[in-house]
């Protein structure tokens, strides 16, 4: 079976994971300190704060930035749920727009409209792990006031204009089993505020600044000394990693008919956390099967707009996002991770084309 992702453990990892478990010490400790430098040296940023989830690094950046109950996020409509979930977790409101038909990122053209009085913040999300236009975003948000949080949960390495994503503004990461680098689970506030590192630590630790003195209402949001040993030992292999990535998107984007292929725009570097293709004519099902069929994994992400979410319907979202609704419809992952050999990546093109024979597409 061809797995849509697929984790790459070695004896690095494993000696690693060992040591950890044998110093005594689980609970956030000086592992999970030297992760957060380590990331944060990598990034090119101050402070990295290491949390549980990428869930829980979007919970963190936002109330460290004080978005509570009246407040508005303006939000991608096609995107993870979490993203979303996060505003609606800390009392504020999330504000949809459309996304970009060529590269599935927010629109930045649409975020002028979407502007209200109780505007404070924008999420830009480098879905697939494509760059935002973080140019136009930023320069948006210092024009209204507004705070950028960028979620580069699936975009660790990406870049826009030769800068790193998540050194915009304060920004979150996830190292999900399924992401270039993991920690199992565990994620990043990553920031060059000293203010708002300060906050995103109190609140990942029940608000204590030291041991039994609760100054703010926290979680425990921490991350564990197995996490960070894992996280460590994956770390200086990101760079090898995405390069094998990009190397297995170029290929298939030279070797796939009748899809339309990622684009990557002239100023992002696009790191691919997953190679996504648009299916025309509602072939998508059929070719799943397919691919299926010849032991090949595939996924949607994401079936749902957040609109279209039963969650966000039963809190009066609705209207039109056309773009994103049509995506929702058409986008198809293939497997593009770095574990993949040239059988594979064959093996892929193959499938996918002797399925949609006949149907056609223009390129992306």
């Amino acid at each position: 079976m061809i797995r849509i992702a697929q984790l790459i453990i070695g004896p690095d990892e494993e000696a690693a994971v060992l040591r950890a478990l044998r110093s005594g010490q689980l609970a956030q400790g000086k592992l999970v300190a030297e992760f957060e430098e380590a990331a944060a040296s990598y990034l090119g940023v101050r402070h990295a704060v290491a949390v549980s989830s990428g869930t829980a690094a979007l919970i963190v950046a936002l109330q460290s930035h004080g978005m509570s109950v009246g407040d508005e996020v303006i939000v991608p409509v096609f995107t993870f749920a979490a993203t979303a979930n996060a505003v609606l977790l800390v009392g504020a409101t999330p504000v949809c727009v459309d996304i970009d038909a060529a590269d599935f990122n927010i629109n930045v053209a649409q975020l002028e409209g979407a502007l209200t009085p109780r505007t404070r913040a924008v999420i830009p999300v480098h879905l697939f792990g494509q760059a935002c236009d973080m140019t136009s975003i930023t320069n948006f948000a210092q024009q209204h006031g507004l705070t950028v949080i960028e979620d580069a949960c699936q975009a660790f390495g990406a870049r826009w204009q030769e800068q790193k994503v998540a050194t915009f503004g304060t920004s979150c990461l996830s190292f999900y089993a399924t992401k270039g680098i993991t920690t199992g689970e565990g994620g990043l506030i990553v920031t060059d505020d000293a203010d708002i590192a300060t906050q995103a630590r109190l609140f990942r630790n029940q608000g204590e600044p030291v041991r039994y003195r609760t100054d703010v209402l926290g979680y425990n949001f921490r991350m564990t000394e197995l996490a960070a040993a894992l996280g460590l030992a994956q770390l200086p292999k990101a760079d090898e990693w995405i390069e094998r990535r990009r190397a297995n998107a170029a290929w298939l984007t030279e070797h796939l008919r009748d899809v339309v292929t990622p684009v990557e725009q002239p100023a992002a570097f696009h790191i691919y956390q997953q190679y996504t293709v648009r299916v025309p004519n509602s072939q998508r099902d059929s070719l799943q099967a397919a691919l299926r069929a010849q032991d090949i994994e595939s996924a949607v992400y994401y079936p749902l707009c957040l609109h279209q979410q039963p969650l966000y319907q039963e809190r009066g979202y609705g209207g039109s996002f056309p773009i994103a609704e049509a995506a929702a419809t058409e986008v198809l992952s293939l497997p593009v991770h770095a574990a993949l050999s040239q059988d594979d990546l064959e093996r892929i093109a193959s499938a996918v084309n002797r399925a949609l024979v006949g149907v056609g597409a223009s390129r992306g």
